[in-house]
């Protein structure tokens, strides 16, 4: 009985030891665990995914798995809980997950050499009779808002800080104050009339229209921020150093050894500028403006009133 017991108990031991998310006696995973969030385009996403795993994995010599959300928080629980090694952040996402883990940021999008920039917009259906943000402010008591995810920088805090910085708290001001879900989900809200203020990722709006899901007219502008630092690729702090470089230095390398799948990937937002578009190395200091902007504000969950 001892004997058995014995060789149940290693099994046991030599199974936990091949946990995909362990980490060998050198801090190697045995299997690299990505998180991301799919965005609103989750079949093409996962198309482009495919694609970029063979070139990580031969790259890496281990394998590669993707663990592939609808939501930015189920991304951040997996980083702080170590249920991943490496995620795919919105900025916003990064500062939310650095309050509870220290992570290494590897690589964010850059144009001509140097960090790649977007920007969020605020929006209305022309059937609102709103054309400036003096209207909305007018007019706020009686309107309903929507941001796109919760952690989503364009989507939700630049929009909301800026919207307290004219006076409007998006939990008081408003009628009523939402999540759509999504950037589409935002745009595609106030364009049916349900929401009569969206936010949004201002690349989202345009490659929407490239789809045909809207057409001129269909949605007013009422403002457009200032540039946002693109999202960072990260890594958590335990995984071995070397290895961390390694990963790294693929995405850095994969524009010129894997064109075809890094083109694709940019040009999913960024069609005109893809060709023009690299990796570059990030670092923790590039969200410091960000940081100071989330620091700034007490409470970012909105309230369904």
């Amino acid at each position: 009985m001892k004997n058995i017991f014995s060789a149940l108990l290693a099994i046991v031991l030599v199974t936990g030891c091949k946990s995909k998310t362990a980490l060998d006696a050198n801090g190697v995973p045995n299997t690299l665990i990505v998180a991301i969030f799919e965005g609103d385009n989750p079949g093409e996403t996962s198309k482009i995914l495919d694609q970029v795993k063979p070139y990580l994995e031969k790259k890496l010599g281990i394998p590669v798995e993707f663990q592939k959300s609808t939501d930015y928080a189920t991304v951040i629980e997996a980083m702080t809980s170590g249920k991943a090694h490496m995620a795919y952040l919105s900025p916003f996402a990064y500062i939310l997950a650095t309050q509870k883990q220290k992570l290494v940021p590897l690589v964010a999008p850059g144009f001509n050499g140097k960090p790649f920039t977007y920007r969020s917009m605020i929006f209305t259906n022309p059937h609102t009779g709103l054309h400036t943000m003096d209207d909305v402010k007018a007019h706020a008591k009686d309107l309903t808002l929507c941001f796109a995810d919760p952690a989503s920088t364009s989507g939700h805090l630049i929009p909301m800080a800026y919207l307290n910085s004219v006076g409007l708290d998006t939990k008081t001001a408003f009628k009523q104050t939402m999540f759509a879900g999504s950037h589409y989900a935002s745009v595609l809200s106030v364009k049916s009339g349900k929401v009569d203020v969206g936010c949004a990722f201002a690349l989202a709006y345009d490659k929407m229209m490239r789809e045909g899901l809207i057409h001129e007219g269909d949605i007013v502008t009422l403002w457009v921020s200032d540039p946002i630092v693109e999202s960072p690729i990260c890594m958590r702090p335990e995984v071995n150093a070397a290895f961390t470089e390694k990963v790294r230095q693929a995405y850095l390398d994969m524009p010129r050894d894997a064109h075809k799948i890094f083109h694709e990937y940019m040009a999913m937002y960024f069609p005109k500028q893809a060709d023009s578009m690299s990796y570059l190395p990030a670092n923790d200091s590039l969200y410091n403006g960000l940081r100071k902007i989330a620091g700034s504000i007490t409470d970012l969950a909105p309230t369904d009133k």
